[in-house]
C-alpha cells in the first residue's frame, strides 16, 4: 500500500500531466447532446457570417441539434477568440478566418491565449477569393502592367487594403517588386471602396465580392486573384501565380476551430462531417455565388495551411516593418 506522501505525489503528478478539462470530455458517439454554439469574428451579413450560417444549417441537419451562430466582430478576431476561449465549452466552436492563429500571434507582442496550445484546427470550411483591382481610368489589364506602371512613377500612387492579413500581403508584394506606393487607412471599408470606385484610390486588395458591382459598372478592373485557383464567378481573372507573381499567392482561409475542451475523437468526427457538408453541391454552389470555394480538410491539413500562412506573414512583417494601425 502506498504511503500518504506517495499518494499525494501521485495525485500532483496526475494533475500536472492531465489535460486541463473542467468537465470530462464527451466521446464522438455521444456528441452533440445539446445546442452547438458557433462563434464568428465577423459582423452579420459578412462573407464569413454567410458561410458560417450555411455550414450551421447543414451541420444541424446532420447532428439533429441546433447550431446557433453568434457574431463577435472586431480587432481582427481577437474579441471573438477571447470570448470563445472563456466559454471552455465542448459544444462551442469558432468559424473564423485564420487570423487568430496566423496573424495575431505575429503582430502582437503578447496575447491572452496561446494559439498553438489553446486553439485546435478542425477543418477548413471555405477559401474566400481575394482580388487585386485597379481603377479603370488607368487602363491596366494585368499585374505585370501594374508593376510596370508603379515602377515607372514611384510614390505617385496610393492603395487600400482593409484590416486583417491583406495589408501585410500587399505590403510584402510591393516590397518584393521594389515598388513605392502609399498606403491609405480607413476606419470604414465602405469609404475605401467608394474612393476606389471614384478613382481617388487607384488600387485595392480585398475579397472579390466587395467590388463586383463597381467592376460590373466599368469603374474598376480585377487584375488577379491571390488564391490558388480562379474564381468560378469570374473565371476570366487569372491567379497571381498564373500572372508570374507566386509571392503574391494567398488563400482566404476560413474554417472551424475548437478548443481543448473537446476530445480528439470529437474533433475528428466534426472534421468528417464538415468535409461531407463542403462536398455537398447545395452548399458549394451557395458559397460559390458569394465568391467562396467550399473546401473541407482534416485537422492536420488545416493546421498546415495555418502554419504556412503564419510563416508568410511573419516574413513579411520582418521585411517590411509594418505594424498594426489603430
Amino acid at each position: 500500500m502506498l504511503s500518504r506522501r506517495e499518494c499525494l505525489k501521485l495525485i500532483a503528478t496526475s494533475v500536472v500531466a492531465a489535460p486541463a478539462f473542467r468537465v470530462s470530455p464527451l466521446r464522438a458517439a455521444q456528441w452533440p447532446q445539446r445546442t452547438v454554439r458557433l462563434i464568428v469574428p465577423a459582423s452579420a451579413a459578412s462573407g464569413t457570417d454567410f458561410a458560417a450560417r450555411t455550414f450551421a444549417d447543414a451541420l444541424a441537419a446532420r447532428w439533429k441539434q441546433p447550431v446557433v451562430v453568434e457574431n463577435r466582430p472586431g480587432a481582427d478576431g481577437l474579441i471573438a477568440t477571447t470570448a470563445f476561449l472563456g466559454m471552455y465549452d465542448d459544444h462551442a466552436m469558432m468559424y473564423s478566418f485564420a487570423g487568430p492563429m496566423s496573424l495575431l500571434p505575429v503582430i502582437h507582442a503578447s496575447l491572452s491565449y496561446d494559439p498553438r496550445r489553446d486553439l485546435v484546427p478542425i477543418s477548413l470550411g471555405a477559401d474566400t477569393f481575394v482580388a487585386f483591382s485597379a481603377h479603370a481610368s488607368l487602363n491596366l489589364g494585368s499585374l505585370k502592367e501594374f508593376v510596370a506602371l508603379a515602377r515607372s512613377q514611384p510614390g505617385k500612387f496610393n492603395y487600400y487594403a482593409p484590416s486583417g492579413a491583406l495589408p501585410y500581403l500587399l505590403a510584402g508584394f510591393l516590397k518584393s517588386q521594389n515598388l513605392d506606393l502609399v498606403q491609405i487607412y480607413y476606419r470604414e471599408q465602405s469609404r475605401g471602396l467608394q474612393d476606389h470606385a471614384e478613382g481617388r484610390i487607384p488600387f485595392m486588395l480585398s475579397v472579390m465580392t466587395d467590388r463586383l458591382p463597381v467592376v460590373q459598372s466599368g469603374h474598376v478592373n480585377f487584375l488577379a486573384v491571390t488564391n490558388g485557383t480562379r474564381a468560378a464567378m469570374r473565371p476570366d481573372v487569372p491567379t497571381a501565380v498564373e500572372s508570374g507573381f507566386p509571392e503574391f499567392a494567398f488563400d482566404g482561409l476560413a474554417g472551424f476551430i475548437g478548443s481543448r475542451a473537446m476530445s480528439a475523437d470529437v474533433i475528428d468526427r466534426i472534421s468528417i462531417d464538415v468535409r461531407a457538408v463542403a462536398a455537398d453541391h447545395a452548399v458549394s454552389d451557395r458559397l460559390a455565388v458569394v465568391g467562396q470555394l467550399a473546401r473541407g480538410t482534416t485537422p492536420a491539413e488545416f493546421l498546415e495551411m495555418i502554419e504556412s500562412q503564419r510563416a508568410k506573414i511573419a516574413t513579411i512583417v520582418q521585411e517590411t516593418g509594418l505594424r498594426p494601425q489603430h
